[in-house]
């Protein structure tokens, strides 16, 4: 049965305002590991100045006044032991995004790769199929400077040792930013998916991220899913749920001030929803429901069939986050102004990467207000 007059949810419409412009070139870079290598994530500490984080396996950030003028920090506010035992989740470990209050108390959700076969761990005929992911928990006391491991340090971990499942990647990884919202913190946590849970991206809150043990996941009702250390306990906790459209990990996710909207970014390869490789972008009212995914920037990513013997193209883009300079929040989760869209692009030959640049482009933003449609009626 057909009802008139339900309304459609408005959406945000996103595109570009300009060409994009350089911020970070790893030519200025303190050693060779200084590439972009990570979705940018940014914050004022209580000086009031921006720190940004970018780049590889050992945490340099980069520091200005504001996001127009940033410099390379050559001090490491995070290293990455490399540590052969997968219990101690220490080999690389990627800030992968932060929340701060005050500046100066900075909670962290780390990326933590596990390369089995880099320790003579693993069987599988790939690299791919030997790494083993997990979200950690950090802090920092002094602004960022500095980050030391949370206790408990888990957020997001496999309900498995990494020598189960070798053979395909596993586990949680590549959190989105955090951002506020009603007095909590949120993030979304892709997982790759097991028998049990699906793969895609997962909403987490907590109410105070510097106190690692208040993540919760969202289970389809409510957010009661708490992940415990596979080395240290058997219990299997409920599966996440995969929140839709996003079955590729969630970039960037920013409020849009005027609307109220939330504007959600990710990157995604031709499957299912999405036609093209490229950056896409979706909409919501309540995180809990999104729009379809559009297109923003078709284009190659790291999710593409890239890896050509021979091929020269330098045009692959990967790690998309929207930052805006004139955000009102200190975390920079509201954009109120001209925001940008930051990504890295890679030139590639081969199967491997070469130069990589960290660059910005404006971004127009509009709002398309919801039509009157007829739906079915549900009894």
């Amino acid at each position: 049965m057909l009802a008139a007059g339900a309304a459609r949810a408005d959406e945000l419409v996103v595109g570009f305002g300009g060409p994009p412009s350089t911020v970070y070139d790893p030519a200025s870079g303190c050693s060779g590991i200084d590439e972009p290598d990570m979705n940018p994530r940014a914050f004022r500490d209580a000086d009031g100045r921006v720190v940004m984080f970018a780049l590889h396996y050992v945490a340099h950030a980069l520091r200005g006044p504001d996001l127009d003028h940033l410099a390379i920090d050559c001090r490491s506010a995070l290293d990455s032991p490399l540590d052969p035992e997968p219990s101690q989740f220490a080999d690389r470990l990627y800030v992968a995004a932060t929340w701060t209050r005050d500046g100066e108390h900075v909670g962290a959700l780390v990326h933590e790769e596990y390369h089995a076969d880099e320790h003579g761990r693993c069987t599988a005929a790939t690299s791919l199929g030997c790494w083993y992911n997990t979200v950690l928990a950090f802090h920092s006391r002094d602004g960022g400077r500095l980050f030391e491991r949370s206790r408990p340090p888990i957020v997001a971990a496999a309900p498995f040792r990494q020598d189960v499942g070798q053979g395909r990647h596993r586990g949680f990884f590549e959190p989105s930013n955090m951002f506020g919202h009603a007095g909590s913190v949120y993030a979304f946590v892709s997982t790759t998916g097991w028998d049990g849970q699906d793969a895609g991206s997962c909403l987490f809150r907590s109410s105070d991220p510097t106190r690692s043990e208040l993540w919760r996941a969202y289970d389809g009702r409510e957010f009661a899913t708490r992940y415990a250390d596979p080395y240290r306990s058997k219990t299997l906790p409920q599966p996440c749920e995969v929140i839709r459209p996003f079955t590729f990990a969630v970039n960037s996710v920013v409020r849009h001030a005027a609307s109220g909207l939330w504007l959600a970014v990710l990157q995604a390869s031709a499957s299912g929803e999405f036609p093209v490789d490229g950056f896409y972008y979706a909409s919501s009212r309540d995180l809990i429901h999104w729009s379809p995914a559009h297109l923003l920037l078709a284009a190659r990513t790291l999710y593409s069939n890239w890896c050509k013997t021979g091929d020269e193209r330098g045009d692959i883009v990967n790690y998309p986050s929207v930052l805006d300079p004139m955000s009102p929040s200190r975390n920079f989760d509201v954009v109120a102004g001209t925001p940008f869209l930051y990504f890295v692009a890679m030139e590639t030959r081969g199967c491997s990467t070469a130069h990589r640049l960290l660059l910005r482009r404006p971004l127009t933003i509009t709002v398309r207000r919801g039509a009157t449609e007829a739906v079915e009626a549900r009894p």
